[in-house]
């Protein structure tokens, strides 16, 4: 049987992903499609790195993850298929992958390569989709492409902004939610606050469920990913504070 393709884009809602799951049908047409996340923010490489990083472990032995969020496409930035110790990563050589990718394990990677009449603005559908489907169908990776020596040295890097207690809103879900890759501090029912873009409270409560906290006011909550994120129930805490992601927030 044919491993899951399992995708996430920036392409939210328009036709670019269901092209993705055209391609994959023709080139594996076993292979179960999963829609990942269509929502990421356009252009937002860092968003869908930590979104990557943080469910590839939920997903079965060998799955292919086909990312595509690639401000660089039709530049000389590589295509990459990785081979880890979980699965397969195919996307662009621009930091995406590399969180995941690092995380699951690298065992090999090769570069993509680009065939004659691709078009310049949809890699996706012409590169990454052919070789995610090829991957779940059973391919080796050796024949899509040319050996990256040493990948873990090679790879375009991506690291998340941690130091002490400072950290970064890594996403803003589509409840408006402030998802932070800063963990709780056990014991702890509130927090001295600081963010570089927005305003917060001096002092940020931290609460159980979204159900305790004041309406209006923005809490500190610890998420399904086991970190902090600033919410206000029944609002967005994104408008509310007036922030963005990668915003560096410290909560001490």
């Amino acid at each position: 049987m044919a491993a899951p393709v399992v995708l996430l884009t920036d392409f939210g809602a328009s036709e670019y992903a269901g092209i993705l799951k055209g391609v994959i049908a023709r080139h594996a047409p076993g292979a179960p499609v999963i829609d990942l996340c269509h929502d990421v923010s356009p252009q937002g490489v860092r968003e869908g790195a930590w979104l990557l990083a943080q469910a590839f472990r939920w997903f079965p032995q060998g799955s292919v993850f086909l990312a595509v969020v690639d401000p660089g496409v039709g530049t000389e930035r590589r295509a990459l298929a990785i081979e880890t110790e979980a699965g397969f990563f195919v996307g662009p050589d621009n930091g995406l992958l590399f969180p995941a990718a690092s995380a699951a394990g690298i065992r090999r990677a090769v570069a993509l390569e680009v065939p004659p009449g691709a078009s310049a603005t949809f890699h996706g559908r012409d590169v990454f989709a052919p070789a995610a489907a090829r991957l779940a169908a059973g391919a080796a990776l050796e024949r899509l492409g040319s050996p990256i020596p040493h990948p873990e040295a090679q790879l375009v890097p991506l690291s998340f902004w941690l130091q002490g207690r400072e950290g970064e809103i890594v996403r803003i879900d589509r409840f408006g939610n402030c998802i932070t890759n800063l963990p709780a501090l056990p014991g702890r029912t509130e927090y001295e606050a600081c963010i570089e873009v927005g305003r917060l409270p001096a002092r940020l409560k931290q609460v159980a469920t979204y159900r305790e906290a004041p309406p209006g006011e923005p809490v500190a909550i610890v998420n399904s990913y086991g970190t902090l994120e600033i919410a206000v129930r029944d609002g967005s805490a994104a408008e509310v504070i007036g922030t963005r992601v990668q915003s560096r927030v410290t909560l001490a």
